[in-house]
């Protein structure tokens, strides 16, 4: 899931209603549940999507029913807006579908509630996978679903003020800052960098920052927010708009027109903005950006990985047809074709081989990225965390307070909050 643009509302919902979720008799046991019957499948398969991939399953499933005869997909297209209220309702009321997409984020929170079942290992190898894509099915070592599509963030530059300016694409933190003051002071544009710092999107940039210092946000089971590596990577984050580099007062809706304008000469993002930039700056402009990898800080240059991830209920109909249509999902040119079509990255390592994604050099950065791209915690509690992380990113880019106090703050309503396991 894009969790900058498609974060459902009521991320808590489920925590009221885990009584309903647990302790059913009818329940399949975990142990019940990691094999699968590996003959011929047959009857209807109950599917909810959400967004763009949603529209475009239903259509899209027709190859799988065509290598199943008698066998019929049923796709329910959602809004992201209502899904995880949707998701949570059906299973207070024991009336869940087969299958679902969920956000990357949301694997904790819906595995507690007990209603989902653990992914069966006679189908599914987590080696295929990238590790970061698999750490967002894994709850506290056993996987609930299985990773469909991913995304990552990388560095999106204007190339024409980058030549104008004399600069490369950065490959460290301080490359990186003297890169968007080059693009500022050089390359024509009024601010060198948009950062992001409201609701929404302001944490999935940080955490890359606080990776790359080497720092962690979990230990022991709980969060960790307050270390010496955060407070590196948040002087990092601030640094850009004390150092008037990036802008915090950005009119909403004003970009990403103002990079197609050149008023921005740069900005973390994921793939499918590629598209946008593409669409919306008309012929020609595609040869006026290009992507590169996220600069290195003091130890890594690791990334931020979403996405989406396909799960199976307890409560499932159809279990084995349900199982099989998702390990039909992971296979690699199922996986290129997907991309295809909607422009989601495969979660599957192989199947950035296939010709779809090899032909695409701007692709390659997002893969290779992946490699070592990292995801939150699959904590039923992190939703709560984030928009924390979000009111506190936001103080700090408009000097509010600073990162000392920011973190404080952080750490203090984590704590507060707690992990929910």
């Amino acid at each position: 899931m894009n969790t900058t643009t498609r974060r459902a509302a009521g991320g808590v919902l489920v925590l009221a209603i885990m009584a309903a979720g647990c302790g059913r008799s009818a329940d399949r046991t975990p142990e019940q549940a990691q094999n699968v019957t590996t003959g011929k499948i047959t009857g209807e398969v109950t599917v909810w999507a959400m967004g763009e991939e949603g529209k475009a399953l239903g259509a899209f499933v027709k190859d799988f029913e065509a290598a199943n005869p008698g066998v019929k997909v049923n796709v329910t297209a959602i809004g992201w807006d209502v899904a995880h209220d949707k998701i949570t309702a059906a299973i207070a009321g024991s009336a869940t579908p087969d299958v679902s997409m969920v956000g990357s984020t949301w694997s904790g929170e819906l595995a507690k509630t007990g209603a989902l079942e653990p992914t069966p290992g006679n189908l599914v190898d987590k080696s295929v996978f990238f590790p970061g894509a698999w750490q967002t099915v894994d709850v506290n070592g056993t996987a609930y679903g299985v990773p469909w599509y991913v995304e990552t963030r990388v560095l999106y530059y204007r190339t024409d003020q980058a030549k104008k300016a004399g600069v490369e694409p950065p490959k460290t933190w301080e490359e990186f800052t003297a890169f968007a003051r080059a693009l500022k002071e050089k390359g024509g544009a009024k601010n060198g960098f948009n950062q992001s710092y409201t609701q929404g999107a302001s944490w999935q940039e940080v955490l890359p920052l606080i990776w790359q210092a080497g720092g962690e946000i979990v230990k022991d089971g709980k969060y960790t927010f307050d270390t010496p590596e955060a407070l590196t990577a948040l002087k990092q984050y601030a640094s850009l708009f004390t150092q008037k580099l990036a802008p915090n007062d950005t009119p909403e809706g004003a970009f990403p027109q103002s990079f197609i304008k050149g008023e921005v000469g740069g900005f973390f993002s994921g793939p499918w903005m590629v598209g946008v930039l593409n669409n919306d700056g008309g012929p020609g402009f595609k040869d006026k950006f290009d992507v590169a990898p996220y600069p290195k800080g003091p130890v890594s240059a690791t990334s931020f990985l979403g996405g989406s991830d396909m799960v199976v209920f307890k409560k499932a109909k159809n279990r084995d047809a349900a199982w099989k249509f998702i390990q039909w999902l992971s296979e690699p040119k199922v996986q290129a074709k997907w991309y295809t079509t909607v422009k989601a990255l495969p979660a599957v390592v192989k199947a950035w081989q296939e010709p779809e994604l090899t032909a695409d050099k701007q692709l390659a950065v997002f893969g290779e990225q992946l490699k070592d791209a990292k995801t939150p915690p699959p904590f039923p509690t992190w939703e709560q965390v984030a928009r924390v992380l979000e009111t506190e990113l936001e103080k700090l880019a408009r000097g509010a307070q600073t990162p000392e106090q920011t973190l404080k703050a952080i750490q203090s309503q984590a704590d507060t909050i707690g992990t929910g396991l």
